[in-house]
């Protein structure tokens, strides 16, 4: 390259890009398209939002992350999960906001999102992907599926209800249901009717497209305007309009960026890593957190709601043949085409048909079968996702982000503050170890010779828990020395190493019971030997594995 040149940019994926994928990555990405642009549409719905939004999201946000990001597959725009925070996040505006300011106000909390995604990038936060549990997340999506479904049923019938809490929407529609629009429904419930038919019978087709085109359709032919039926009305042809964060607007709608910025990151990369193919690398989290950052924000400035990645339009993705983030470029430049081309067809759509769509898409949401897995597994777990379901139906879409947090939290301290203690016997004639168990009445115990195994990492929290569970079963089987199976600790923490020296001493001088200690790792090891309990113990007292402390006990009582 000659002196002074400038080199452009290049996405990574393009260093090793194959000529034979280009159809392929070409067909995927207008099949997502033709999927993704009616529910975007829907999506902006959702929020409040007009419906070129939902264009403007699926342009910038998918043609930022293409070129940046670490998937080869994960298709950005917005989600059902998104859509319905924006909803909650935009509501701080007041009653009645106009559509200038709801837009203005959408913008703004894209930008804010992408700062933070990107303040977490710099910071290096790419593991809170995994803070929320898959149990607590289960709920929190379930939520999220019963409020939308809620909230577009009004829409599907031609009803108008005065919104509240969840219980007063549901207490509204039920009285407003006489009052329904006969074609609206008809409609609505035909268009549910055909999206659902065409996900059981060709899941392969592009079904939110084909209900869009009938209902466009039922428009131009059969004038359906005139029997009650609300349209979409005028949107605006063109390119997207540069639009700029309010910066007044920052201070209310901050606390619902934080809820927007992780759930669009905690989507993205379980979207990311769920279609990573065999072999391949999962998204690196610290980069999904900068594209995704940089999606929202550069969405931002050209009227975009808030992004991320959807796991619906990731699997058409990859089913329809992606090879590789051109693909993304190809729907961006679709919803390009859209809104160049076909923006008067979109405001001949009925708003039924919107809200079939997103009906029969956040269904999805709720999955029971998830539910019964759970409660199969763990029951404490299931009541964990119930908590919060029920927290975003009660009390609201970002509080119930906030009770996700909260349960996964308490989830986390109780699996942690109540650590298993378990007696270990060996199993006749090996030198295999386990847990004493009902189903292994003939495993042996060692006469004098008491062996204990915890499990996890011991600090302040549990470890006086333990000592609760150890104190009886010293005093039941009167030993003279006590084994500490330290194998399966990961981690000693200060408070419980002094505890684990009062427990030493006083087995020692109240009872004549030595306390021995097995299998620490080099961590705990090093720190035990710096302590008072390793010039206690010295070396006589530690052992690498349960074999050698055992065979020494057994040759202390034969001498």
């Amino acid at each position: 390259m000659a002196s002074g040149s400038v080199s452009l940019p290049i996405p990574r994926w393009l260093h090793g890009y194959r000529k034979e994928w280009a159809a392929p990555d070409a067909v995927a990405g207008l099949t997502v398209a033709a999927v993704v642009i009616p529910k975007a549409l829907a999506y902006a719905t959702i929020a409040g939002l007009p419906v070129q939004v939902g264009l403007y999201t699926v342009f910038a946000p998918m043609l930022l992350y293409a070129l940046l990001g670490s998937s080869r597959t994960l298709s950005v725009s917005t989600t059902t999960t998104l859509a319905i925070l924006v909803a909650a996040a935009l509501s701080r505006l007041g009653p009645h906001p106009d559509p200038s300011t709801l837009v203005v106000a959408s913008a703004t909390l894209a930008f804010l999102v992408g700062v933070m995604l990107l303040a977490a990038r710099l910071l290096r936060l790419g593991f809170v992907a995994d803070f929320i549990s898959e149990p607590v997340l289960v709920g929190f999506k379930a939520g999220i599926g019963v409020v939308i479904v809620v909230d577009q049923i009004p829409k599907l019938l031609g009803i108008h209800i005065q919104k509240g809490s969840f219980f007063h929407n549901l207490l509204a529609i039920a009285q407003g249901i006489p009052h329904a629009s006969l074609a609206t429904a008809a409609v609505g419930i035909a268009m549910v009717a055909i999206l659902l038919a065409m996900e059981h019978w060709l899941p392969r087709a592009p079904a939110p497209l084909v209900a869009v085109a009938a209902g466009i359709a039922g428009v131009s032919f059969l004038n359906l305007p005139a029997f009650g039926v609300a349209i979409v009305g005028q949107v605006p042809t063109g390119l997207p309009p540069l639009t700029l964060p309010d910066v007044a607007l920052m201070q209310q709608l901050w606390p619902g960026a934080l809820g927007v910025a992780l759930m669009s990151f905690t989507e993205s990369i379980a979207a990311g890593r769920a279609f990573a193919k065999s072999g391949e690398p999962p998204p690196s989290a610290n980069r999904e957190l900068m594209a995704t950052g940089c999606a929202n924000l550069g969405g931002a400035f050209l009227g975009a709601m808030a992004a991320g990645g959807g796991t619906t339009q990731t699997a058409v993705n990859q089913m329809s043949g992606a090879r590789s983030q051109l693909a993304g470029l190809v729907t961006a430049l679709a919803s390009l085409g859209t809104m160049l081309l076909l923006a008067p067809l979109v405001g001949l759509m009925p708003e039924a048909t919107l809200a079939a769509v997103v009906i029969v898409y956040s269904v999805t949401l709720i999955r029971p079968a998830d539910f019964r897995v759970i409660l199969s597994v763990r029951r404490t777990e299931f009541s964990w996702a119930l908590i919060a379901m029920a927290g975003v139906v009660v009390l609201g879409t970002l509080e119930g982000i906030v009770i996700a947090i909260i349960v996964s939290l308490l989830a986390l301290a109780y699996q942690t503050s109540d650590p298993p203690l378990y007696v270990l016997v060996r199993k006749p004639n090996t030198n295999v170890f386990r847990p004493r168990s009902d189903e292994h009445p003939d495993d042996e115990t060692i006469p004098g010779l008491l062996m204990l195994r915890p499990e996890g990492r011991v600090y302040f929290a549990n470890a006086r828990r333990i000592g609760h569970k150890f104190r009886p079963l010293v005093a039941q089987a009167m030993p003279k020395v006590v084994v500490f199976d330290l194998a399966g600790v990961s981690d000693l923490e200060y408070t419980a190493l002094l505890m684990l020296i009062e427990a030493e001493k006083r087995l020692r001088e109240e009872n004549g019971v030595l306390l021995w200690l097995v299998g620490m790792n080099p961590d705990v090891f090093a720190m035990v030997r710096r302590s008072p309990l390793g010039e206690t113990l010295t070396r006589d007292r530690m052992f690498f594995t349960l074999d050698l402390a055992v065979a020494r006990f057994q040759a202390a009582q034969a001498s």
